[in-house]
C-alpha cells in the first residue's frame, strides 16, 4: 500500500521513498507526494532521483492499493531508495485552480442550488458543468463577481479525512449529481472553504482563497436541456 503523502500536506515538494513493485516502465513506492490523476485534477510530473541517476516522471496512476509512477527510462528495481521532486510550478498552478473550482462550486451550490454535472480542469483552466435550466450573460457575470468576492475574502481551506460514516452525516457533502465514492471506501477526504464550502475531495488545494488570484470566467455553453458549462481561467 503506498502512503498518499499529498493527501495530508499538499505543499510537500520532495520525498523520500522505496520502490515496491516494478511493471513496464513504471514503479510502485511505498509513499509518494506524486497525486495521481482523478476526479478531474490531472496527475503530477516530476522526478525520481536514484542512484545512477534522474527517471523524469511522466504519468502517475492509482490502482488498487498503490500509486504507479511511470518513467522515462529503464525504471528502478524493487528494494531502490528513490528520492521524488514534483514539478512545484505545475502543481501550485493545479491546486490554485482545484481551490477556484470549488469556490465556483460553492457558490453555485450556495445561490442557486445547482449540482455539478462533470468538471475538468487544467493549469490555471478549468471548465465545471452544473444543472441549470438557463444560463445567460449576466447571470454568468453575476457568478464570476461573487467567486471573486470569495477569493477576497481570504478564506481558509481544510482538510479532514473522516470516518464514511461521519462523513455522510454531512449534508450535501457529495455535490455531483452521481456520488463517486465507492461503497468500498471506508475514510472519506473532505475538503472545507470555511464559510462557503465542504464536500468529499481527494485533490491537492491551497491553504487560503487569497492564494487562487483573480477568477476570470472565459465561456459558458449549453451542454444538454438541463447541463450548463462555466469554464474559468485563474489569473
Amino acid at each position: 500500500m503506498t502512503e498518499l503523502l499529498y493527501q495530508t500536506d499538499s505543499y510537500l515538494r520532495e520525498f523520500d521513498a522505496t520502490v515496491m513493485a516494478v511493471e513496464g516502465n513504471a514503479v510502485a513506492l511505498d509513499r509518494t507526494a506524486f497525486y495521481p490523476s482523478g476526479g478531474g485534477q490531472p496527475n503530477d510530473v516530476g522526478a525520481l532521483s536514484v542512484e545512477g541517476g534522474e527517471r523524469r516522471v511522466v504519468k502517475v496512476r492509482k490502482s488498487g492499493d498503490n500509486v504507479w509512477h511511470e518513467v522515462e527510462g529503464t525504471p528502478p528495481a524493487v528494494g531502490t531508495q528513490a528520492h521524488g521532486v514534483i514539478d512545484w510550478e505545475r502543481r501550485y498552478q493545479l491546486m490554485r485552480t482545484h481551490t477556484a473550482m470549488h469556490i465556483l462550486c460553492g457558490v453555485v451550490f450556495r445561490d442557486y442550488g445547482a449540482s455539478v454535472t462533470g468538471g475538468n480542469m487544467e493549469p490555471l483552466h478549468g471548465r465545471m458543468d452544473f444543472e441549470f435550466e438557463t444560463m445567460h450573460r449576466e447571470l454568468v457575470r453575476e457568478i464570476e463577481d461573487k467567486v471573486n468576492v470569495q477569493v477576497a475574502a481570504a478564506r481558509d481551506v481544510r482538510v479532514k479525512i473522516l470516518p464514511r460514516e461521519e462523513a455522510f452525516q454531512i449534508p450535501d457533502l457529495i455535490r455531483t449529481k452521481i456520488n463517486l465514492l465507492p461503497e468500498g471506501i471506508l475514510q472519506v477526504r473532505t475538503v472545507e472553504i470555511v464559510g462557503l464550502d465542504l464536500q468529499a475531495d481527494g485533490g491537492t488545494h491551497v491553504a487560503n482563497t487569497r492564494e487562487v488570484g483573480h477568477i476570470r470566467v472565459v465561456d459558458y455553453k449549453s451542454k444538454g436541456k438541463i447541463n450548463k458549462r462555466i469554464e474559468v481561467a485563474v489569473e
